[in-house]
């Protein structure tokens, strides 16, 4: 499945577009794609610790503009949003 990342606040840093296209597993967990954008972050970003951190504590939002959980299951080609924390918090 194609999972388009749609990048706000300071996850923009991570392309000079404001997305990222993803390919995962089809019945792939929010979960499943945060390890997908660390991996892209290890190999274009070497590794980046702060790029990492704006994924591991960033909410993510469905195309219904939901909050989702990491246990959410993307079940088809959607966009998906990346909302960091504002002032680091």
């Amino acid at each position: 499945m194609k999972i388009k990342l749609e990048l706000y606040g300071a996850s923009r840093d991570l392309s000079d577009e404001n997305f990222i296209e993803f390919d995962i597993d089809n019945k792939s967990s929010i979960k499943d794609l945060k390890k997908k954008i660390i991996d892209y972050v290890d190999n274009k970003f070497n590794g980046n610790d702060n790029f990492k951190k704006i994924i591991e504590k960033s909410a993510f939002c469905s195309e219904e503009n939901n909050i989702v959980s990491d246990n959410y299951i993307i079940n088809k080609d959607q966009k998906i949003g990346i909302i960091p924390p504002i002032g680091g918090g």
